[in-house]
């Protein structure tokens, strides 16, 4: 029994030298091997040297920046509409001149741990990052003022694994460098606020013509807001409803910071703001409409400080003839309580817009810089068109199909009868589809839809680029007497 159990135990000890052994002999054979495994932690330090270190910019030059080269709008003849960003207009300011309210309203909305992380924030803004980026495929917010502080002013636009290392790394050491108060300082006074203003100084003045000193709660928690999405958040902009959701969420964060009270915050919301005339730009609402589009497809930073040069499709000279016809009509108009209007002019065989008013002046307050023509509208008899034409791509009816243009109604499951009308009141009897159509008969064109079917008409719609009208179960019969909503661009 013994013999036995010391026999498989030197079995088993003379496989395992065997084997270590043959391993050594592997290794003696194969060198590179091991050479590999020496050389792993050197080729790791050397690449990342050369992607994360090399050419890193040191936080003392923060002091410093470079003027960004202005993006050009020109019409169709090349005549310059706007510049996006003339210079970088940027008037540097004490952190001691700068309102208490200013400083609270900035760390309540963009890091409200500013005095007591470390240049990063890893329990919330990182863990936020890192997990938008690994559902949505992509680098997402999460940032620290000292890492904004860093994007903006040493480090390129790039959404990369790479450069967010960077930007750490830099917070990190900036915070090693500069105290609290002066990173909060040389933030207010780097950082865009839209257009050519850089640092809160110059955003004052262009905003609302005054000193960053004079600043109430109301206008410190707009321009809180902006540094995220300048053009975005712009009063100035395409949307200026969104400046005021911006700027109530930031008086709810100061809120519940316990910087200001629920009194102070509903004042705030309740303050009319007054802005400063802007001047210097010609078809605003449309330069407003093309930058949006720039920053949709190449960001914020090429497009305001990229140099980029857009050709649009714009007639000036036909802009400023329908821009003073719209501004003398609504004067005309003015007794009957008509108090804005709104005109775009398309080519239709490419769907070049010519001209584009959003509202009767632009620079008025509180909504002129609304744009009527890429808003939700309803396109009243103006679809009539995509439901005529796609029961003449079905082949249900010819140009020549009699209409019976009578009192009818169409019943509603659970709901009353629908029985539309003309809009003169009268019934016309048997008509032409092309008749009905030319005079925009309601009842013919109710009668249509029913035999082209509400889904079968949201698909065309879309087909025809109107994606705003999708979910065939929301709409009626009525779809097509401009019961859904679409943008006049459309």
């Amino acid at each position: 029994m013994y013999r036995t159990i010391i026999n498989w135990f030197m079995t088993r000890r003379i496989l395992i030298v065997h084997k270590l052994r043959t391993a050594k002999e592997r290794v003696l054979h194969f060198p590179h091997i091991a050479y590999a495994f020496w050389l792993l932690p050197f080729a790791l330090v050397f690449v990342s040297y050369f992607l994360i270190f090399k050419d890193l910019p040191s936080p003392a030059k923060l002091s410093q920046y470079n003027i960004p080269q202005s993006t050009k709008v020109y019409d169709r003849m090349g005549r310059l509409l706007f510049d996006i960003y003339a210079q970088q207009n940027r008037t540097p300011v004490p952190l001691s001149d700068i309102p208490l309210v200013v400083r609270q309203a900035t760390i309540a909305i963009e890091d409200r741990d500013f005095y007591r992380h470390r240049g990063i924030d890893p329990v919330r803004g990182m863990l936020r990052a890192v997990v938008a980026t690994i559902t949505r495929q992509q680098l997402q917010g999460g940032s620290t003022i000292t890492q904004q502080l860093v994007k903006t002013a040493l480090l390129t636009p790039q959404r990369t694994v790479t450069r967010k290392i960077r930007e750490i790394i830099l917070a990190f050491w900036v915070e090693l460098l500069y105290p609290k108060d002066k990173i909060l300082e040389m933030y207010l006074n780097q950082v865009p606020y839209g257009g050519t203003a850089w640092g809160i100084e110059t955003a004052a003045e262009k905003y609302f013509g005054k000193n960053v000193k004079e600043l109430n709660l109301a206008e410190a928690s707009l321009l809180a807001g902006l540094p995220q999405a300048p053009t975005l958040y712009s009063p100035f902009g395409a949307h200026p409803e969104l400046a005021q959701l911006r700027q109530k969420e930031v008086l709810r964060r100061m809120m519940e910071d316990k910087y200001i009270t629920d009194k102070q915050a509903q004042d705030a919301e309740k303050q009319e703001i007054v802005f400063k005339k802007t001047t210097g730009i010609k078809a605003p609402h449309f330069v407003m409409y093309v930058k949006e589009q720039l920053v949709d497809r190449y960001g914020e930073a090429i497009v305001e400080r990229g140099g980029l040069k857009v050709t649009t499709t714009l007639d000036l000279d036909l802009q400023e003839y329908v821009q003073a016809t719209i501004a003398a009509e609504v004067e005309k108009l003015k007794n009957l309580r008509v108090t804005n209007g709104s005109l775009l002019v398309t080519k239709p065989a490419t769907g070049e817009i010519l001209a584009m008013v959003g509202s009767v002046d632009y620079f008025a307050s509180p909504s002129g810089s609304f744009n009527v023509t890429t808003a939700l509208r309803q396109p009243g008899s103006s679809i009539k068109p995509v439901n005529y034409a796609l029961g003449l791509e079905k082949k249900i009816v010819t140009p020549a199909t009699m209409f019976l243009d009578v009192a009818t109604c169409f019943a509603n499951i659970n709901q009353p009868n629908y029985c539309p009308h003309n809009y003169d009141g009268k019934f016309h009897g048997a008509v032409q589809l092309r008749l009905a159509l030319g005079n925009s008969y309601n009842i013919p064109a109710v009668k249509m839809l029913y035999l082209n079917t509400v889904q079968d008409m949201v698909a065309s719609a879309s087909a025809f680029g109107l994606d705003t009208i999708k979910d065939s179960t929301r709409y009626g019969l009525s779809l097509t007497l401009g019961g859904g909503e679409v943008r006049m661009v459309d």
